[in-house]
Protein backbone atom coordinates (compact mmCIF):
# COMPACT_ATOMS: atom_id res chain seq x y z
CA UNK A 1 0.00 0.00 0.00
CA UNK A 2 1.29 3.27 -1.14
CA UNK A 3 -0.64 5.70 0.55
CA UNK A 4 -2.68 6.45 3.71
CA UNK A 5 -6.17 6.31 1.91
CA UNK A 6 -5.68 2.41 1.06
CA UNK A 7 -4.72 1.94 4.83
CA UNK A 8 -7.13 3.11 5.83
CA UNK A 9 -9.74 1.55 3.46
CA UNK A 10 -7.94 -1.99 4.40
CA UNK A 11 -8.41 -1.34 8.29
CA UNK A 12 -11.91 0.04 7.96
CA UNK A 13 -13.06 -3.23 5.74
CA UNK A 14 -11.49 -5.41 8.76
CA UNK A 15 -13.04 -3.84 11.69
CA UNK A 16 -16.43 -4.17 9.91
CA UNK A 17 -15.54 -8.22 9.60
CA UNK A 18 -14.48 -7.49 13.95
CA UNK A 19 -17.55 -5.92 14.09
CA UNK A 20 -19.91 -8.52 12.34
CA UNK A 21 -17.94 -11.22 14.63
CA UNK A 22 -18.77 -9.92 17.63
CA UNK A 23 -22.63 -8.33 16.90
CA UNK A 24 -23.47 -11.50 15.43
CA UNK A 25 -23.72 -14.53 17.96
CA UNK A 26 -23.56 -17.39 15.79
CA UNK A 27 -21.67 -16.39 12.85
CA UNK A 28 -19.67 -19.32 11.07
CA UNK A 29 -16.67 -18.44 8.82
CA UNK A 30 -17.55 -21.63 7.28
CA UNK A 31 -21.06 -21.08 6.54
CA UNK A 32 -20.69 -19.36 3.08
CA UNK A 33 -23.88 -17.08 3.86
CA UNK A 34 -22.47 -16.07 6.85
CA UNK A 35 -18.82 -14.70 5.00
CA UNK A 36 -20.58 -13.89 1.51
CA UNK A 37 -22.93 -11.26 4.47
CA UNK A 38 -19.91 -9.92 6.29
CA UNK A 39 -18.08 -9.61 2.94
CA UNK A 40 -20.76 -7.78 1.15
CA UNK A 41 -21.38 -5.27 4.38
CA UNK A 42 -17.39 -4.64 4.24
CA UNK A 43 -17.29 -4.25 0.81
CA UNK A 44 -20.28 -1.58 0.69
CA UNK A 45 -19.34 0.17 3.80
CA UNK A 46 -15.60 0.55 3.57
CA UNK A 47 -15.34 2.51 0.46
CA UNK A 48 -13.57 -0.42 -1.15
CA UNK A 49 -15.48 -0.44 -4.11
CA UNK A 50 -15.37 3.57 -4.61
CA UNK A 51 -15.47 4.83 -8.31
CA UNK A 52 -11.54 6.30 -8.18
CA UNK A 53 -10.47 2.64 -6.48
CA UNK A 54 -12.34 0.95 -9.47
CA UNK A 55 -10.08 3.30 -12.00
CA UNK A 56 -7.03 2.55 -10.41
CA UNK A 57 -8.04 -0.98 -10.83
CA UNK A 58 -8.34 -1.05 -14.45
CA UNK A 59 -12.40 -1.07 -14.13
CA UNK A 60 -13.90 1.37 -16.18
CA UNK A 61 -17.40 1.73 -16.13
CA UNK A 62 -20.06 4.69 -15.55
CA UNK A 63 -22.89 3.25 -14.30
CA UNK A 64 -23.35 0.32 -11.46
CA UNK A 65 -19.67 -0.56 -10.80
CA UNK A 66 -20.35 -0.35 -7.01
CA UNK A 67 -22.36 -3.39 -6.63
CA UNK A 68 -20.66 -5.04 -9.77
CA UNK A 69 -17.17 -4.03 -7.63
CA UNK A 70 -18.37 -5.64 -4.74
CA UNK A 71 -20.15 -8.69 -5.66
CA UNK A 72 -16.61 -9.34 -7.53
CA UNK A 73 -14.54 -9.14 -4.54
CA UNK A 74 -17.40 -11.12 -2.58
CA UNK A 75 -16.57 -14.12 -4.74
CA UNK A 76 -12.67 -13.80 -4.61
CA UNK A 77 -13.21 -13.61 -1.25
CA UNK A 78 -15.05 -16.79 -0.93
CA UNK A 79 -13.11 -18.18 -3.68
CA UNK A 80 -10.51 -18.77 -0.62
CA UNK A 81 -12.66 -20.35 1.55
CA UNK A 82 -12.08 -24.29 1.42
CA UNK A 83 -15.80 -24.51 2.70
CA UNK A 84 -17.18 -22.63 -0.49
CA UNK A 85 -17.74 -24.17 -3.88
CA UNK A 86 -17.82 -21.59 -6.73
CA UNK A 87 -21.24 -22.29 -7.14
CA UNK A 88 -22.18 -22.72 -3.55
CA UNK A 89 -20.32 -19.36 -3.25
CA UNK A 90 -22.58 -17.76 -6.00
CA UNK A 91 -25.59 -19.00 -4.55
CA UNK A 92 -24.85 -18.04 -0.86
CA UNK A 93 -24.16 -14.09 -2.22
CA UNK A 94 -27.10 -14.11 -4.05
CA UNK A 95 -29.47 -15.25 -0.93
CA UNK A 96 -28.27 -12.69 1.14
CA UNK A 97 -27.04 -9.59 -0.67
CA UNK A 98 -30.44 -7.38 -0.46
CA UNK A 99 -30.35 -7.52 3.50
CA UNK A 100 -26.68 -7.48 3.61
CA UNK A 101 -26.27 -4.50 1.37
CA UNK A 102 -28.69 -2.55 3.00
CA UNK A 103 -27.29 -3.54 6.32
CA UNK A 104 -24.98 -0.45 7.27
CA UNK A 105 -24.78 -0.76 10.49
CA UNK A 106 -22.37 0.29 12.83
CA UNK A 107 -22.83 3.87 10.60
CA UNK A 108 -26.58 5.13 9.77
CA UNK A 109 -25.90 4.80 6.11
CA UNK A 110 -23.33 3.77 3.71
CA UNK A 111 -20.75 6.07 3.30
Amino acid sequence: MNMQDEVDQVVIHELIHAYDDCRAANLDWANCAHHACSEIRAGHLSGDCHYKRELLRGFIKMRGHEQECIRRRVMKSLSANPYCTEAGAKDAMEAVWDVCYNDTKPFDRAP
